[in-house]
């Protein structure tokens, strides 16, 4: 039986856990009043609804909120990628329309399954271009355009049963180190990151956002603790009027798990103000990863908050404020599910064929040599399923720039050249990453009628062939793409008039 000080740390966690049905120990704790859960890619099953309707039977205030972004992350399509744009081909596209009706297809697909909260979109003004955890998960590098994109977001997604949450609060756009991984120090003037990476949370505000997320990341002129744990950064949320729900990253990233711990990270998080705790993913630590890790993960968290109310050092007032904000959105959210969501007027493949740029052309085939980055953490940007989609049973390697030697790149080079169909280098950093640079430009000696088809963000300097701008890593990206680049010419009868000649 779970005690009062247990319960009520309860209502302020948010774990993801594994599998595709709830194991018994969630169900438990569920009916003792946690707050709800975070779905992950391991926990997408042949029947989603199902898991859902479990876990809402055990608390029918459960918030149950996914990663659900369109382009390079998603968690419903994890299997086979996004169907949706991402946010760095509708700031491309700049057509806020789009954008609404892309967050209310987002909010569509989230609550058909049962879900409440999409975990979106995306605020960060991504300045930096090495950045390895925002990317073109952003609308762009200029704060007006992304604030215009995350209002049109908001709205699309708040018009359905589901709840927003822009993130990573105060802005996660200007860093090159991943918080999975590390603790990110931004060094930018203070009055530079006020101006740029502020204004889209701002906006976020004063349009009625329903929650936003915090980030694992030090701005040293507002003290040398990160933000999930930062009073006063946290602080200015509700000095701009925000009255919602302040969730933190993931407890389980390194930024907080291999510093101050799970445990004291949760009580600390608390404290500063964050009202929801999202504790995250357990298959986090790889193959660390122990058959139990959901739940120990789960308990070292709710083990922290109670010890600290016991000791003092979190008060009860605090953790009661907090409880009761998750409980006004959960209320919300049930009002919203009563009433219809209007339809989606959408075509994702128009929209996401509108933002891709560049190079077209009329090729029978494509031999794609795959040299993204590999995945992260966060962003599954390397998943086969990109180079499946753009080769189309034609050929296609895999080869990681970062951990392979220059014979085997160039043994991969030749056979690409040597296969039927069009040279394709598969890119995601060509300006951050010498290496995939490097590999281009060998391609290009091999065969100067070879095409690049880039999924990051866009290069600021020329490349050594043209090139296919597409702006996210997602099934449908690839597609639209492959449709640039195949059958341009075609005669209608399997022929092709002509060369495969390239046009920018």
């Amino acid at each position: 039986m779970t005690d009062e000080l247990e319960r009520l740390a309860n209502a302020v966690l948010w774990p993801g856990f594994l599998g595709t049905e709830a194991p018994q120990w969630l169900v438990a704790e569920l009916e003792e009043g946690l707050a709800g859960v975070v779905y992950f890619g391991q926990n997408i099953g042949e029947d989603l609804s199902a898991l859902s309707a479990q876990i809402l039977r055990a608390n029918p205030d459960a918030l149950i909120g996914i990663d659900e972004e369109g382009g390079n992350v998603t968690r419903l399509e994890s299997a086979t990628g996004s169907t949706l744009p991402g946010a760095g081909q509708l700031g491309i596209l700049d057509d806020v329309e789009a954008t609404r009706a892309s967050g209310a297809e987002l909010a569509r697909r989230v609550t058909a399954i049962g879900g409440n909260v999409v975990l979106g979109p995306v605020a960060d003004v991504n300045t930096d271009p090495r950045n390895p955890v925002i990317g073109v998960r952003s609308f762009g590098d200029d704060e007006t355009l992304v604030s215009r994109h995350v209002l049109a977001a908001v709205d699309g997604i708040q018009s359905g049963a589901a709840a927003a949450c822009v993130k990573h609060f105060p802005g996660h756009g200007d860093t090159h180190l991943d918080s999975h991984h590390a603790s990110p120090v931004i060094s930018l003037d203070i009055d530079e990151f006020e101006r740029v990476h502020l204004e889209p949370f701002r906006a976020a505000v004063a349009a009625g956002v329903d929650s936003i997320m915090t980030a694992h990341i030090v701005v040293p002129a507002w003290g040398a603790e990160p933000a999930t744990l930062n009073r006063r950064v946290l602080g200015m949320l509700r000095d701009w009027g925000f009255d919602g729900v302040i969730i933190s990253d993931a407890l389980d990233m390194a930024a907080i798990r291999e510093t101050v711990g799970i445990g004291v990270g949760a009580a600390r998080a608390l404290a500063a103000g964050v009202d929801l705790l999202c504790i995250g993913n357990p298959t986090n630590r790889g193959g660390a990863t122990l058959p139990d890790q959901d739940r120990r993960d789960f308990l070292d968290a709710r083990d922290g908050i109670v010890a600290a109310l016991r000791d003092g050092s979190l008060q009860r007032t605090r953790i009661e404020e907090a409880a009761a904000r998750v409980a006004t959105l959960a209320g919300a959210l049930r009002e919203r599910a009563d009433a219809a969501s209007a339809p989606v007027d959408f075509d994702p493949r128009e929209i996401v064929g509108r933002a891709i740029t560049g190079a077209t052309a009329d090729a029978e085939a494509l031999a794609v040599v795959d040299a993204r980055r590999r995945s992260t953490l966060a962003v599954d940007s390397a998943s086969a399923y990109v180079a499946e989609a753009l080769a189309a049973g034609g050929h296609r390697a895999r080869v990681d720039v970062a951990r392979t030697s220059l014979d085997e790149q160039d043994e991969a080079l030749d056979a690409a050249v040597a296969a039927d169909g069009l040279t394709v280098i598969l890119l995601d950093r060509p300006d951050a990453d010498d290496a995939q640079r490097s590999l281009v430009e060998r391609a290009a000696v091999r065969d100067p009628d070879g095409v690049v088809v880039n999924v990051g963000l866009a290069p600021q300097h020329p490349l050594a062939l043209p090139i296919v701008e597409v702006g996210a890593a997602s099934l449908v990206g690839a597609q639209a793409a492959r449709e640039r680049l195949i059958g341009r010419g075609s005669t209608g009868d399997g022929s092709s008039r002509g060369d495969a000649g390239l046009a920018d």
